[in-house]
């Protein structure tokens, strides 16, 4: 490919609405373009890397003995009726109706879909276990588009679904899936990557993984104990505070005009926050009905856990006059109002506590949960924190990082086929639901998400495994004859050697060219001018600078070939 060819431009600044390395180097390198609010256009250099991408993610799926299939991207209602999530997904799923007034959906997953291809052809044991897979469009009208390609409403998805006789088979597999991963982004280049026990969310399943890449861009907050490896987001990671039960106190009313916040309280009564039970109050989404959480004081409500413990969705709760709940005075004791109170074993054991009277102006002091409120139900429902015990190997080392998720994988069992009343029949003839793994990549996040691993102030530095092309020539003076004839013979001759060229013929200024080149991020640059022809040289540098070499014009295809060999070794697994 010519530069003079290539569409797109590039830029020295990038506009201010591009926060992050790599939406602002993807926009200034020409590689996306906007179109809506989380919606873009990618022109040939980013095309080029995802299709490595894919490619990638190909050749690991089939080793592990993946089906590429395609579904459709518009689905009909119908089949989500059937799993339930057509009613439980929210605005983040686009739904229209067709010509014929049929209700119908843009797929944002394809677990339905999967379940509709199998089922009814899966019929007999003998056939599993087995697991189809797509590279596919998908549209979730993600209320939180940010960062190029980093969080998108449209994106393409690798997503694939195993479908097994047993538990022990599904787990089995999703070993080997999980090591696939892992190849997978070693090839792509990122090295900076971990894997976390995750929450499934909206999947369903009970054991999940997130395969992240640490960065302090990163929206989600990973938990890790450098100690033993435990690793695990925020969302699904334990809480273990280590609970100092303390002495036992007579429940006495302390008068607090005003100080409603555990801040304000700790101050005025000079008493630490590990000592006090905050309220937090939320409402379930289904009908309004509270839900009041007393946790410690120091301590945060991990509002995923707390879903996933009551089985409903919740959302923070708005306190009225007329519902009973005294907002900033709120305690265990006589509480009214609440349809269900979850104590945070963060409480547990703790035999004197500061809590709120349920009276404007009114706390309580020594207030004993067993005592004074009677048998309570406890839970893990707190966020952890840098510093606390760490859940596998109980040392005090826990520490926080943000991470960007590049994939996920999730043992989902029966949910969608018990739903959708997929079965097969077992030896004897009886029937049985297939238990289900599911496995997904998001391509344009991972290219985005190695952009901002692998770059610096001048642009990205393309792992030459998904490069856009492996080789940039830049012809300095296109008007001297020696320097453009040896520019088109190496353009040629490296091309039939089957190195990926990009070839900078334009009439520009060489620092202006360097820009751009760096802009482009290729690998290899090669460096064609007055001065290295009279040399009977070209000048060969990497992108990444730990290289810089000449040679010879006779030999300077087959040295650069080989040079690009050895630079592709580095990501053979």
């Amino acid at each position: 490919m010519k530069v003079s060819q290539l569409l797109g431009r590039r830029f020295k600044e990038a506009p201010a609405s591009c926060i992050i390395d790599s939406h602002k180097l993807t926009v200034r390198g020409g590689y996306i373009k906007y179109m809506a609010n989380g919606i873009y256009s990618l022109f040939m250099p980013m095309k080029r890397i995802t299709r490595k991408i894919e490619n990638i993610i190909r050749e690991e799926m089939d080793r592990i003995d993946g089906q590429e299939v395609m579904f459709p991207v518009v689905m009909p209602a119908t089949l989500w009726e059937e799993s339930g999530r057509y009613f439980s997904i929210g605005s983040e799923m686009a739904r229209f109706k067709d010509r014929s007034s049929n209700n119908m959906v843009l797929g944002m997953t394809h677990e339905e879909a999967a379940v509709h291809m199998a089922k009814n052809v899966a019929e007999s044991y003998a056939q599993y276990p087995f697991m189809i897979y797509q590279i596919q469009t998908k549209f979730r009208d993600e209320p939180r588009a940010r960062g190029g390609l980093i969080r998108v409403r449209e994106f393409t998805m690798k997503d694939g679904y195993s479908f097994h006789t047993s538990q022990e088979d599904l787990e089995k597999y999703y070993a080997r899936c999980y090591e696939a991963y892992e190849r997978i982004f070693r090839r792509a280049g990122v090295r900076n990557f971990i894997a976390v026990k995750s929450d499934s969310g909206m999947m369903g399943g009970s054991i999940s993984h997130e395969f992240m890449l640490l960065s302090d861009i990163g929206e989600d907050t990973l938990v890790i104990c450098p100690e033993c490896g435990y690793s695990a987001n925020m969302e699904a990671a334990e809480c273990i505070t280590g609970n100092v039960s303390g002495e036992r106190e007579e429940l006495a009313p302390v008068s607090t005009p005003g100080v409603k916040t555990i801040e304000e309280l700790t101050a005025f009564m000079g008493i630490s926050p590990v000592n006090f039970a905050k309220a937090v109050v939320y409402q379930q989404n289904k009908d309004d009905k509270y839900v009041v959480v007393f946790i410690r004081g120091d301590l945060d409500v991990n509002e995923t856990k707390l879903r996933n413990y009551i089985g409903e969705e919740i959302h923070p709760g708005v306190v009225t006059d007329e519902c009973g709940i005294v907002a900033g005075f709120i305690g265990p004791k006589e509480l009214i109002g609440a349809e269900r109170i979850v104590f945070d074993r963060s409480l547990e054991g703790i035999e004197s506590l500061v809590t709120g009277a349920n009276k404007a102006d009114l706390h309580y002091k020594g207030f004993n949960i067993e005592r004074d409120f009677g048998k309570a139900e406890y839970a893990d429902v707190a966020k952890t924190f840098a510093g606390a015990a760490c859940p596998c190997c109980g040392k005090k080392t826990v520490t926080i990082k943000k991470g960007i998720e590049i994939g996920n994988i999730f043992q989902l069992g029966t949910k969608y086929t018990k739903a959708m009343d997929m079965t097969y029949l077992d030896a004897n003839g009886e029937a049985h639901y297939p238990i289900m793994g599911c496995y997904g990549i998001g391509v344009g996040r991972l290219a985005a998400s190695i952009c901002q691993e692998s770059c610096d102030d001048y642009g990205p530095i393309w792992p030459i495994s998904v490069a856009p092309w492996e080789v940039e020539i830049c012809n300095l003076r296109n008007d001297d004859d020696d320097v453009r004839t040896t520019s088109e013979r190496l353009y040629e001759e490296l091309q039939k050697a089957g190195v990926e060229v990009l070839y900078d013929d334009r009439d520009v200024r060489p620092g202006s060219m360097f820009a751009d080149a760096d802009l482009l991020g290729v690998p290899v640059r090669v460096v064609v001018s007055p001065k290295t022809c009279q040399r009977g040289v070209v000048e060969v540098s990497t992108r990444d600078k730990t290289v810089k070499t000449e040679f010879s014009k006779e030999t300077a295809v087959e040295e650069i070939a080989r040079f690009v060999a050895e630079l592709k070794k580095g990501f053979e697994i």
